[in-house]
């Protein structure tokens, strides 16, 4: 039943967000006590060179884990091209990458696709990096606005068309709101950040938002779009009354809409994000060591911030040589770690991993092999 699997993954997933220098009791992936990173599980440096692509959400920690992991292992580079969730999937399933980044879990026929690559056991989903994703704007003087999911999705189906619109100002009473165009901006590239952010707007505001839930943008509802993350946002910042949604790390001095949750309004934070993650579900039918997780979009949680962006890095079950394994075994637990996750939350504001969560994607990631 749904209550029995939500509390069992609440259980799982209590994501630490609090105290970002609080120290786990395990020590699974070799992390020294002085914090230093990690090298390989067994302690000894690995070499080679890894090669991802993927989510430029996620870029901001990629780098941080990049300069950590390679700080411990001098001979190791990690390459990584923040090409868009869709594009790394598409690398990662054609074999161009050891690795992908993915704001959004396989589906199903990918899955099955990834037997073609990785083996017959398929790839793994290890969630890496979560993180709210803002509603941004820019209309000069306003800092915050407070907005039901109903509003926002009729603002991004372009109903709502400026910002002192009626229903937009009954939820601002004492905010100046000019008679400023809105200017829609979304992503012009297949994008996890897309497909988690029309899912809010399908669960929460469904009688607005009938489009299918995608990694691409409404074909009928173009506007001005830009590639990536940092796409998006360099073009919210230069033009006047422009709207987007992006990882929240990256919307700089943009102002940002606090969503309505139940009957209060939630501000954007890790803590707010890793509280949404609390109310998710193991997808089902995946295999036991697969980490792919359902969010509850419509969570009316006090406190939790439902548009929030889980981040996976894709990893094979099998590599054809032991150098191969032992590389994106050893990258994988660093980013994983304590102090990988540490690192993320340091450079990019993300919330993160549970002990629990944590725990669960070091199991995973060891139980990568040689192909037989």
């Amino acid at each position: 039943m749904k209550v029995s699997r939500i509390g069992q993954a609440a259980a799982l997933l209590s994501v630490a967000a609090l105290s970002l220098s609080a120290c786990g009791s395990d020590n699974a992936t070799g992390t020294p006590e002085s914090g230093t990173p990690a090298a390989g599980a067994s302690g000894a440096a690995v070499s080679g060179t890894l090669t991802g692509s993927g989510s430029s959400a996620q870029n901001s920690a990629m780098e941080a884990w990049k300069v950590g992991f390679q700080e411990a292992n001098p001979d190791a580079t990690v390459q990584y091209s923040p090409d868009g969730s869709g594009a790394g999937r598409q690398a990662f399933l054609a074999g161009g990458a050891q690795f992908g980044g993915s704001d959004a879990y396989l589906k199903d026929d990918e899955m099955e696709a990834a037997k073609d690559i990785c083996g017959p056991n398929g790839a793994l989903n290890i969630p890496a990096y979560i993180s709210p994703i803002s509603v941004a704007f820019n209309l000069e003087g306003v800092e915050s606005l407070q907005m039901d999911a109903e509003t926002i999705a009729k603002v991004f189906k372009k109903e709502i068309t400026a910002w002192n619109d009626p229903a937009i100002a009954a939820q601002n009473e004492g905010v100046e709101l000019p008679d400023t165009a809105i200017t829609v901006v979304h992503r012009s590239d297949e994008s996890g950040t897309t497909e988690n952010f029309v899912e809010y707007l399908a669960a929460a505001a469904q009688d607005v938002w009938t489009y299918d839930v995608s990694g691409d943008w409404p074909a009928d509802l173009q506007s001005e779009n830009a590639k990536g993350t940092s796409g998006v946002v360099s073009t919210t910042t230069s033009t006047p009354g422009a709207i987007t949604y992006a990882d929240a790390s990256a919307t700089g001095g943009l102002g940002q809409v606090h969503v309505k949750v139940g009957e209060e309004y939630t501000e954007l934070s890790a803590e707010a994000a890793a509280k949404a993650v609390e109310a998710s579900q193991p997808v089902e039918g995946r295999p036991a060591l697969d980490m792919s997780l359902d969010l509850e979009r419509d969570t009316t949680e006090s406190g939790a911030y439902p548009i929030v962006l889980v981040s996976y890095e894709l990893f094979c079950t099998s590599y054809e040589d032991q150098e191969t394994v032992d590389l994106v075994k050893a990258f994988g637990e660093f980013v994983v770690s304590e102090e990988g996750q540490n690192l993320a939350a340091d450079s990019a504001g993300s919330a993160p991993l549970s002990e629990g969560l944590r725990e669960r994607a070091l199991e995973a990631i060891a139980s990568i092999e040689v192909a037989s």
